[in-house]
């Protein structure tokens, strides 16, 4: 049986070696509440281990989108996974839940094991970073759906929150100044833009580029992770009450700093406020594209926008830096509609 698989294009010996080259990336990522051993047919969570009263459970799925097209040309696989990671338990975080486990789906061409295993050690990597459970998965090999090369990469995160301390913008107030956090560059988002970039302002990946880091080819700065915010603002919604939290993903400032406002709201943003990593400019550059428009589709250097009282700035800023975190504030909630921008 195995061999007919086989000349179908499916090698389950890879696959379970792929299984045993995983097993101590999961284990890595073991927190209480994990219940019961990797290789049941679903993986199992105590909520009862958690000190929650009145538990409500908040949960996001996503990918990382074309950015694996970046990764199979530069054949770098062990960041992607913290990546996935991030854009799930970030967008969890955004409503003041704590990430509790992860599962993953990679589905590929052919199982090659050490090109599954970097990623899962991605994967791991970035459970850690969030303090939350790998605790189940799955690695399916279809060819004639993906090139031998190629793979497609989801992730689902559940989180859990207290239901009076669930965050959903609604507490945001005119007056409310914006803090931003810093990201690690582009993230996973705007992917099929820097890849078009790329290709018609004829760009190398592997090269390094004077206006960016001469040390880092294009496709290494590419490939940085994607920022976990998790620790830092869990502790810090121990003692600030944070009224909305963005996630400042596909669609940039402009379409999720807006979930997080109010009828009647507007978010006052002032570019000169935070720094803009050299990628962006570049980016703009090279593809000729807007200046405003580039709000509307990338970060620009921000990951995450939280909303609070103005007498709160110092604690917010200071117990970010506490965990190595640079933040800024980069606007207010005023009367209005949308985001602006002002330099």
């Amino acid at each position: 049986m195995t061999n007919s698989y086989q000349k179908a294009g499916v090698n389950l010996e890879a696959g379970y070696e792929v299984v045993s080259r995983i097993k101590k990336h999961i284990a890595s990522t073991k927190r209480p509440g994990v219940f019961g051993a990797i290789g049941s047919f679903g993986g199992a969570f105590d909520l009862g281990a958690i000190d929650i009263k009145d538990p409500i459970l908040i949960a996001a799925t996503d990918g990382v989108g074309t950015k694996l097209k970046i990764a199979f040309e530069m054949d770098k696989h062990d960041t992607i996974g913290i990546d996935c990671v991030a854009m799930c338990v970030n967008d969890v975080l955004a409503q003041g839940a704590e990430p509790l486990y992860f599962l993953d789906y990679i589905a590929q061409g052919q199982s090659i094991p050490e090109r599954a295993e970097a990623i899962v050690k991605g994967i791991a990597e970035g459970c850690r970073q969030a303090n939350c459970a790998l605790i189940g998965g799955e690695t399916a090999e279809m060819p004639g759906m993906y090139d031998k090369d190629e793979y497609d990469i989801a992730g689902f995160a559940t989180g859990v929150v207290e239901r009076s301390k669930i965050i959903d913008g609604s507490k945001v107030n005119v007056g409310d100044i914006l803090i931003g956090i810093e990201s690690s560059g582009l993230h996973s988002n705007g992917f099929s833009l820097v890849r078009k970039i790329i290709k018609d302002a004829g760009l190398d990946l592997h090269k390094t580029y004077k206006e960016l880091d001469d040390k880092k080819s294009l496709g290494e700065i590419l490939l940085t992770p994607t920022n976990i915010y998790v620790v830092e603002l869990l502790d810090i919604l121990k003692e600030v009450d944070i009224h909305g939290i963005a996630h400042i993903t596909g669609g940039g400032f402009d379409e999720n700093i807006a979930r997080i406002l109010n009828d009647n709201q507007a978010a006052h943003i002032r570019e000169s406020s935070f720094p803009r990593p050299a990628i962006f400019d570049f980016l703009q550059e090279k593809g000729k594209i807007p200046h405003r428009e580039m709000f509307n589709i990338f970060n620009m250097g921000i990951g995450m926008v939280v909303a609070i009282k103005a007498e709160d700035e110092g604690k917010v800023i200071e117990g970010l830096a506490k965990h190595g975190r640079k933040a800024y504030k980069i606007g207010y909630v005023i009367e209005g509609q949308g985001v602006i921008i002002e330099q």
